[in-house]
């Protein structure tokens, strides 16, 4: 994933900083060592030789060496993971980092030179379909997108028009307002899930019928251009192409995003069912 972009790598930035499990760990402090390649693209910066088009090494070297001071974690995961995410959150050119945080001499009782832990994170697009046919069912879709954007490593970038449909799967029951979204994550696929299961049961959902009423529907249709089939998920959906109250509004925010199994465009799905009505 990551070939496809560029890289400015920070190697071994020394910080003395109060992180560990021990007590005389975080109470004296000891040596850290951080190095961090940053995914971008240099292009902009390169052909116009300014600095704004980049991302600064040296300021983002003060930053890392000011969050390890300033923020005191057990582990070097935690510290690692959420280092990274400050990072993803300040630097908006960046889309994605592999930060590498060593701990030389960690106290273990043997003769070590040093522990490290090496994570990746990247900014991901993922396109959610969400509906509802109970209650109020505006009232829900406008907190489900709420909800969503205001999750730590999510940031939505379009939301469709909300669109009444009759329901689907032959069950007597309400129509239903629909709409999609494009948000931007760091989170994973099942991470992305776990995170709209919470927010469809705050709304109260409760999975008792197969294409019953719900109060809120949340689902993911895609997630970049990622392939993938679980127990638990498939991406991209299965029946998305088949459904009239995900291709519309996903048409109106996407329509040259290109299903990745089907390999055509959103826009031409939609344009396939009308054709087949």
């Amino acid at each position: 994933m990551d070939m496809q972009y560029d890289k400015i790598r920070i190697k071994d930035l020394e910080i003395f900083a109060n992180h560990g499990v021990f007590p005389e760990e975080t109470r004296l402090g000891q040596k850290f060592l951080v190095s961090l390649t940053m995914h971008m693209d240099t292009r902009a910066a390169g052909k116009s030789d300014d600095l704004s088009e980049s991302i600064n090494y040296g300021e983002v070297s003060s930053f890392i060496t000011s969050y390890m001071r300033e923020n005191t974690f057990k582990l070097i995961e935690a510290a690692a993971e959420n280092l990274a995410e400050a990072l993803l959150l300040r630097y908006p050119l960046l889309k994605g980092l592999t930060l590498e945080l060593k701990k030389p001499w960690a106290p273990v009782g043997l003769p070590l030179d040093t522990v490290s832990v090496e994570i990746s994170r990247f900014w991901h697009k993922a396109y959610i379909g969400i509906g509802s046919n109970m209650g109020d069912k505006k009232g829900y879709l406008d907190q489900a997108v709420r909800s969503i954007n205001e999750t730590d490593g999510c940031q939505i970038e379009k939301v469709s028009s909300y669109l009444v449909t009759e329901p689907y799967g032959g069950i007597e029951q309400d129509d239903f307002l629909n709409a999609c979204l494009i948000l931007k994550t760091w989170l994973s696929p099942h991470a992305l899930l776990e995170r709209l299961h919470e927010i469809e049961q705050a709304a109260h959902r409760q999975r008792v019928i197969r294409w019953g009423p719900r109060t809120l529907d949340l689902d993911i249709l895609m997630y970049d251009d990622l392939i993938m089939e679980t127990e638990d998920l498939i991406i991209p959906h299965v029946e998305m192409h088949m459904r009239e109250f995900v291709l519309k509004p996903l048409a109106e925010i996407a329509p040259y995003k290109r299903h990745p199994v089907l390999h055509r465009t959103i826009a031409q799905l939609e344009a396939d069912m009308c054709a087949q009505k």
